[in-house]
């Protein structure tokens, strides 16, 4: 699909996308985006009559106010702004009051706990103390929280698994846990065997140096949780400026991509078939419109 149907006259229909949307989290099937403040979906996701101040689209109206019609049709979202904050308990609270209670978050962990070069990095205490602690208030509407490890160089490489595997013991089981890593060749049985004595799960990324997400889940040893995780970001050797470079304002889908589609398709399936959860995410620069593809996957 090329193109945008949701402004043409019997095009895309918004509520039967969030009843689709909501069917499948009732399965505990969740699906939604990788953040959400685009303007590109206006007209979508978004009606522009809701964020005019004085006659004229206010940006800073909709950036404050928009999750809240974005909650009117997906059940969930990856909040990626946690990747660069330590968010305050007031932050969370404002942010929380936005969505009504059946609506499910996941956040990316801040990247001082997970970045190599930090001296708190895998630190579980920084992250008690300073992202889970506040947070806690909100742990019932809090779905899942990932640990997104990006490219690591080869001497973190070499003691990654030895400084997982404690930080994973040391995480309160509260709180369901993922783990993405950009790394191709730690995909390994002891990578795979570490998450799964946890219950953590390995997140089925799409990414310019990854493996194709059906290779990913071909991996007999991957599935390592009772639920699945998925973020498709981008296209196999694609980097991410190229991506924003083709795609913005995202108000279309410009590149396709079938097989990203179908794996997720597979996810879905293999979900239903052993009832588990799934969450899955799909980002703007996967093919240009996030809405746009994953209305391609749950739609017949």
């Amino acid at each position: 699909m090329v193109g945008t149907l949701f402004d043409e006259p019997g095009g895309f229909d918004r509520d039967r996308f969030a009843a689709t949307l909501g069917r499948l989290a009732a399965e505990r099937i969740y699906i939604g985006t990788s953040s959400w403040k685009y303007e590109g979906w206006i007209g979508q996701i978004y009606s522009r009559a809701h964020y005019l101040s004085r006659g004229r689209f206010s940006r800073k109206r909709f950036e404050a106010e928009c999750l809240r019609e974005y909650a009117q049709v997906f059940p969930i979202v990856c909040g990626d702004f946690a990747f660069y904050q330590f968010p305050a308990p007031e932050y969370w609270r404002r942010l929380f009051q936005q969505v009504p209670p059946e609506f499910r978050f996941a956040f990316k962990v801040p990247e001082p706990v997970t970045g190599s070069d930090n001296p708190t990095f895998l630190d579980a205490e920084v992250l008690r103390t300073l992202f889970l602690r506040p947070l806690w208030p909100h742990h019932e509407q809090t779905a899942l929280l990932i640990f997104e490890f990006t490219a690591l160089p080869p001497e973190p490489r070499k003691t990654f698994l030895e400084k997982l595997n404690p930080f994973l013991e040391a995480l309160p089981p509260q709180y369901r846990y993922a783990v993405e890593i950009r790394n191709p060749d730690l995909l390994t049985p002891d990578y795979f065997r570490c998450l799964r004595n946890h219950g953590v799960a390995h997140v089925y990324n799409a990414w310019s140096r990854m493996p194709e997400l059906g290779e990913q889940i071909a991996i007999p040893e991957s599935a390592t949780a009772d639920f699945a995780v998925c973020r498709a970001l981008l296209r196999r050797g694609r980097d991410y400026q190229a991506a924003v470079n083709r795609f913005s304002p995202y108000t279309e889908i410009r590149d396709p991509n079938p097989e990203a589609r179908q794996a997720m398709r597979m996810l879905i399936g293999r979900a239903r078939d052993k009832r588990e959860m799934a969450f899955l995410f799909v980002n703007n620069r996967l093919e240009g419109n996030a809405p746009l593809t994953i209305l391609s996957m749950v739609e017949p």
